[in-house]
């Protein structure tokens, strides 16, 4: 990953880290406490399993959260938060607050196709000419 030499490297890298597609949500969810992988699945039901799967490990390898393997019949597989995926609580609660703020209500109606006009309107000045 390229990196600003103007801006903090750790930083950077957990922007990179949180921004990845649905990590924040997988977050969220979370942060109500541990649960099933099916559990989790079916929250984030528009989550791919196997985009789903290679979000948690890598949550894992960061230790931001843990996957714990219950032995017997059948076998259980619970994901939940190291006390490093707990410390996000304030950030997303923030995040939350932003986009109850700043986001239209409507934005749970609108197709995701539509997202970004509805975030940034077409009539919406951009600056063209910055050099």
């Amino acid at each position: 990953m390229k990196r600003s030499q103007n801006l903090c490297p750790r930083f950077q890298y957990a922007v990179g880290l949180l921004s990845k597609r649905w990590t924040g949500l997988i977050v969220k969810v979370l942060l109500d406490g541990p649960m099933r992988y099916n559990e989790l699945a079916e929250k984030l039901d528009i989550v791919a399993d196997r985009v789903l799967v290679e979000r948690l490990r890598e949550l894992e390898t960061e230790g931001i959260v843990v996957r714990e393997v219950y032995t017997g019949s059948p076998v259980r597989v619970v994901y939940g938060l190291t006390p490093k995926g707990t410390a996000l609580s304030p950030l997303i609660a923030e995040i939350e607050s932003w986009a109850h703020a700043w986001l239209p209500e409507d934005l749970a109606t609108t197709t995701a196709s539509t997202w970004e006009e509805t975030i940034r309107p077409a009539d919406a000045v951009v600056d063209t000419h910055l050099s």
